[in-house]
Order: structure tokens, then C-alpha cells, then sequence
């Protein structure tokens, strides 16, 4: 056990700051007059747990290999989970472990997926509190995308470490480095964020926790109505923005920091993330044009773009039940689920480079056939990608509808009706948030799940927000040969 002395240290010191995050709702609680103590014990148990481990594991080198860094992955977003479900165990909203994991899980991974009934009467504290799980899972994700995934060279996320191989130490400065000026510019993209709600018309409690949940594209709300409650367009326009910002990959902002001016239009994932978006949103635009009588160009429009953004970048915001626009929108929709945003970013899904690698090959394979003695590269970013690389890929993909397929199996045995098992599964893995249907469709929740279905869909989105090979790899018996 001392080999992994310094796995628990690193899960301790992130309970003994989850605990401190608890102690802003703690004070939410007094401003908004709701007696009990929850957040208190909560944050004093995680604390103390928290503390217990660190002070356990002192004595051990603070280094991690390859297998340690995979199980540290897996542990730390399970802890978290566990421990982030305490408050909503503890309140007063009657909820089971079950519950209270789900809601957990659905924070911290950004899933945004809710079994909360009546957001608009829930204690303010419970809302700030899940504001914060999916703001600290964002940044998470982020650091978690850029330091440590590419070292594990998990379905093609070493291409952030292939990028900088040769001039890492022009352009990229160390790993603590790069942490803390990511979170600076996370903070700072917030703080923007919420100023920006507030201007347009949301109060200071929703302000703050809306700017959390946009820029972690996690897409809870303080109300159950999302962001279609204000009924503000200027509201929509400013969630867009920022989600847009949130969605494009934080080594970005990172190099643009470090003297790279033109990063943001010459790098291939933010290119295709907004071909993805004009494309989708002129198609969706055009289906509600000629489908939809009741809502002007402009709204169209705007409702159009609105959703496009909120579905592809896994936020799950909603402003309207696009599950009675008819049976374009639901394929639509599920399609871009799968897509996702760009690697690196707050973003979930299958992630645009994938994607943009994949074609490439193909069209590299209809090459050959037509050309049998020609010689073809592939080439990503101005770097040249093997084929080891192109198989990594391809097997993260393969083994994402896979999962996809079996999670999709086991909420159907559940006695879920096929969308709500279909997209459950789609949301629970690509981290959107809510499904398709009357049940989990933009009006419902999953409150009414049973609880296997609900452990499933936790299951679902550790694999999801982990990118799959992380929590998969543990189960294997060869990986815990020395």
C-alpha cells in the first residue's frame, strides 16, 4: 500500500479544499436565513477525512508513475462525488444516497442531469453548492485535459503533448505553472461572465451562480425552467458567448497569453468547432423556419443558436422543449450530443478532434485506393500523426458507442422506454445533461428513475468525463502488475 501513499495524499488535499468550498454555501445559508447546520458538518467531515489522509501519507515522495496517475484519475473525481453529495444527503430535500450521489456526480463531472424537482423553492445553498461542484469540475477537467490525460496517452490526448514536444519550453511554461494561469484566466472568464448576467437583468445570486455553470459548460440552473425562466434575450445572447468561450480549448488562452496572437484562428479544433456550430445552427434555423409558424426570423434564430450551443457543448441549458419540435430535432440533437466541444476545454463528447483526425484518415484510405503506390500523410496542427496515434482513436470512438450501446441496454432492462434509455445514455455519456423525451426531456427530470438506472447514469459520466480508458484500465488485472 505504501506504492500508493502518495495517491491518497494528493485525494486528501483535494477533500481538505472541497471542504473549504463548502464553507460559501455555510455562509449563503446566513444570508438567506436558512437554519441548519449542513454545510458545516459536511465541510468539518470532508475536512477532517481530508486531513486524516495527508497527514497519513507525509513521509512518501511525491511522484507519481503511470499507474498511480490513473488511479489517482479515477479516485479523486469518485471522492469528490461522494463527499460533494453530503449537503444534499444532509438537507432538507429528503433525498436518498442514491439521489444525493447522482446530483453529485451530475455536478462534478458538468453533466448538469438533475433529480432536484423544484429548483425555484430549493435552499439557496443547495443551488450555490451545485453551481460550485460543476465550477470546480471544469477547471478540473481543464488541468486534469492538458497535465495529466496526455501523459497517459489516453484515445488520442497525447496530441497536447505531441503539440509542445519540441518547443515546451518556448511556449509552454511547467505544469504548475500552466495550472495556475489556467485558473486565472478560468476565474477571470467568471468573474467577466457574471458581471455580464447581472448587466442584462439576473440578480446577484443568479448572476453568480449561472457564470459558474456557463463557463464549466455544466448547465445547472437556480431555476427549474434553466435559462428559458428569464425570458430575456439579452440573457440567451450572453449564455452563448460565454458558453462559446468556455467550449474553446484553455491551452489556447494559455499560448495566447504566452505571446501567440493568432492561436485563436489558426488552431484546428476552434475552426471546426464554429464551422460545426455556423453549419448546425443554419440547419436547425431553417427546419424551424419551415416547421415552426409561431415564432419570428429573429426568435427563430435565436432559439436556434441557443440550443445548438447548449446541446453540443454538453451545457444542457434550455430555453425551450425542443422535444415537441418534431423528429428532426431529437436526431439532431442526439447527434450532437456525441460530437462534444474541443479537448482541453470545459467541454464533454467525443471531442471535435477525433472527428477531424478520423476524416482525414478516411479520405487518406479512398487515397490509397485510387492512388495504390501513392504515399499519404496525416497531419494535425502543422504535426505529422502515425498511425499508433490514428488507432487510439479509433478505438475511443469504437469503445463509446460501445459503452453507449450497453448503458443503453441496461436502462432499457430498468423498464425505461427506448428515448428515455437511448438518451439517457447519450447524456450520461457525453456529460449534456438532459435527454430527450417526456421523462428526461428538457421538462422533466430524472427523479422518477429507478435507482439502477440512476447508478448507471453516475457510472455513465465518471466514464464519460474521464474519457473512458482512465476508469476502464483499473479493472484490468494486468494493470496492477508490478
Amino acid at each position: 500500500m505504501n506504492n500508493y501513499k502518495t495517491v491518497f495524499f494528493a485525494i486528501g488535499v483535494l477533500l481538505v479544499i472541497l471542504g473549504a468550498f463548502m464553507l460559501i454555501p455555510f455562509f449563503v445559508q446566513f444570508i438567506y436565513d436558512e437554519k441548519n447546520n449542513t454545510f458545516l458538518l459536511s465541510a468539518l467531515v470532508t475536512a477532517f477525512i481530508g486531513t486524516l489522509l495527508v497527514l497519513t501519507n507525509l513521509e512518501e515522495n511525491k511522484k507519481l508513475n503511470l499507474q498511480q496517475a490513473f488511479l489517482l484519475t479515477t479516485l479523486s473525481w469518485l471522492g469528490i462525488a461522494i463527499f460533494g453529495c453530503l449537503p444534499f444527503l444532509l438537507s432538507n430535500l429528503n433525498l436518498s444516497f442514491v439521489d444525493a450521489f447522482f446530483e453529485s456526480m451530475s455536478g462534478i463531472t458538468t453533466t448538469g442531469s438533475t433529480i432536484i424537482t423544484n429548483l425555484d423553492d430549493a435552499p439557496k445553498s443547495i443551488l450555490i453548492w451545485r453551481a460550485i461542484l460543476q465550477w470546480l469540475g471544469g477547471i478540473g477537467v481543464i488541468v486534469m485535459a492538458i497535465t495529466i490525460l496526455p501523459l497517459l496517452n489516453i484515445g488520442g490526448m497525447q496530441l497536447f503533448r505531441m503539440e509542445s514536444s519540441d518547443t515546451a519550453e518556448k511556449i509552454l511554461p511547467k505544469t504548475r505553472e500552466i495550472t495556475l494561469i489556467i485558473s486565472i484566466i478560468y476565474l477571470a472568464l467568471t468573474f467577466t461572465c457574471g458581471i455580464s448576467y447581472w448587466a442584462v437583468g439576473m440578480n446577484i445570486f443568479d448572476s453568480i451562480a449561472h457564470s459558474m455553470t456557463t463557463i464549466a459548460t455544466g448547465g445547472f440552473s437556480t431555476y427549474s425552467g434553466s435559462i428559458g425562466h428569464f425570458q430575456n434575450p439579452r440573457i440567451e445572447i450572453i449564455s452563448i458567448i460565454f458558453i462559446v468561450l468556455g467550449s474553446i480549448p484553455f491551452i489556447a488562452y494559455l499560448k495566447f497569453v504566452k505571446g501567440d496572437k493568432k492561436i485563436f484562428f489558426k488552431d484546428a479544433q476552434i475552426k471546426g468547432l464554429i464551422y460545426i456550430l455556423i453549419i448546425s445552427i443554419l440547419l436547425m434555423f431553417l427546419y424551424l423556419m419551415l416547421s415552426n409558424k409561431e415564432y419570428s426570423f429573429s426568435e427563430n434564430l435565436r432559439i436556434s443558436t441557443f440550443n445548438v450551443v447548449s446541446v453540443l457543448s454538453g451545457t444542457g441549458y434550455v430555453t425551450a422543449d425542443f422535444s415537441s419540435w418534431g423528429n428532426f430535432p431529437l436526431i439532431f440533437f442526439l447527434f450532437l450530443m456525441f460530437i462534444g466541444g474541443c479537448a482541453g476545454s470545459t467541454t464533454c463528447g467525443i471531442k471535435i478532434f477525433r472527428f477531424q483526425i478520423l476524416g482525414h484518415f478516411i479520405i487518406n484510405q479512398i487515397k490509397k485506393l485510387v492512388y495504390p503506390h501513392g504515399v499519404f500523410s496525416i497531419k494535425y496542427n502543422n504535426e505529422k500523426i502515425n498511425d499508433t496515434f490514428i488507432y487510439s482513436i479509433i478505438t475511443f470512438i469504437f469503445l463509446y458507442f460501445f459503452i453507449f450501446f450497453i448503458l443503453a441496454a441496461l436502462l432499457s432492462v430498468n423498464g425505461l422506454d427506448f428515448i428515455t434509455a437511448i438518451s439517457g445514455s447519450a447524456s450520461a455519456i457525453s456529460n449534456v445533461g438532459p435527454g430527450l423525451g417526456n421523462v428526461i426531456g428538457p421538462n422533466g427530470n430524472f427523479s422518477d428513475l429507478p435507482n439502477f438506472s440512476k447508478l448507471s447514469l453516475s457510472l455513465g459520466m465518471l466514464l464519460g468525463r474521464l474519457e473512458l480508458f482512465a476508469v476502464l484500465v483499473l479493472f484490468f488485472p494486468s494493470f496492477w502488475k508490478n
